[in-house]
């Protein structure tokens, strides 16, 4: 059968941290980059969905396509980085410092790929802004200012709301990234991860790269929202409440409770041995 038992995934999650720290930073930047920008063209594809059929659901539906793209090609995404790479310093192969230097490199990645498709897609939209800012690039700059100046506008509330909606987020994102690992087929993989991000979006959690696309796109198309506004009244929190998502609710709960053991390798070899 095709199924990855946890205790094996757990395994896996160790060696995929074990890998992404290993990556030079020019490989982290590559593939950084690339996730940013497929973040972007699937969630412009999801508000395109959601507009053509008036079915939110819809978006959600198809938004994960980037993520299965990303799972299948090894793309570098911050979110599950924010889950997986740390646990090779808690198998102490690793330190803290390279944790964190992977984490903002392939941050920095994912905000250049984020930005630079909100650019050509802004452009798109707009025929390089000759045309009126409607339809699809409309539901950008609403949604922009939606994620930060209407959180602004509710104070210590907005800002705790968009940090636990980051947390949830990551708890299911990070989720679907280790759920591709419990299949060694392609298609597998895609149907596994597809079923944690299609609940991210449908449930309007707050994803950190998604928002380095929509936030400084609807910028770009118009919306009121300043850098302070998008850094303060979104980006930081999310980006926090992503980190504590991943690493706690996915990461280290997984790794705590699948964990090989000296005992658990030898039951499995003691298992295998009866079964002969």
């Amino acid at each position: 059968m095709d199924y990855i038992k946890p205790a094996d995934v757990a395994i896996s999650m160790i060696d995929a941290s074990a890998r992404k720290l290993a990556l030079a930073p020019r490989d982290l930047m590559i593939r950084g980059i690339l996730a940013g920008a497929l973040l972007g063209a699937a969630t412009t594809l999801a508000f395109t969905g959601a507009a053509t059929t008036g079915q939110p659901i819809v978006g959600a539906l198809i938004f994960p396509v980037a993520l299965a793209i990303i799972v299948v090609l090894n793309l570098e995404l911050v979110t599950g980085s924010f889950a997986l790479v740390p646990l090779a310093r808690l198998e102490g192969k690793a330190s803290w410092g390279a944790v964190i230097a992977n984490w903002s490199w392939v941050y920095l990645a994912n905000l250049i790929g984020s930005i630079a498709f909100g650019v050509l897609i802004a452009g798109s939209l707009t025929n390089m802004g000759k045309l009126e800012v409607t339809g699809i690039a409309a539901r950008i700059v609403a949604a922009a200012e939606a994620k930060t100046i209407a959180n602004e506008a509710i104070g210590a509330a907005g800002m705790l709301s968009l940090f636990v909606k980051g947390i949830l987020c990551n708890w299911l994102v990070s989720l679907g990234v280790v759920l591709s690992l419990t299949s060694n087929s392609t298609i597998g993989k895609i149907a596994a991860t597809w079923i944690a991000i299609f609940l991210f979006f449908a449930l309007g959690f707050e994803h950190a790269v998604v928002n380095m696309f929509l936030i400084p796109t609807g910028m770009l198309l118009g919306a009121k929202v300043t850098i302070y506004d998008w850094w303060v009244w979104n980006q930081i929190p999310v980006t926090l409440g992503n980190i504590i998502g991943g690493f706690v609710c996915t990461g280290l709960a997984l790794y705590s409770t699948y964990k090989p053991t000296g005992q658990t390798i030898a039951a499995t070899q003691v298992a295998v041995q009866a079964a002969e």
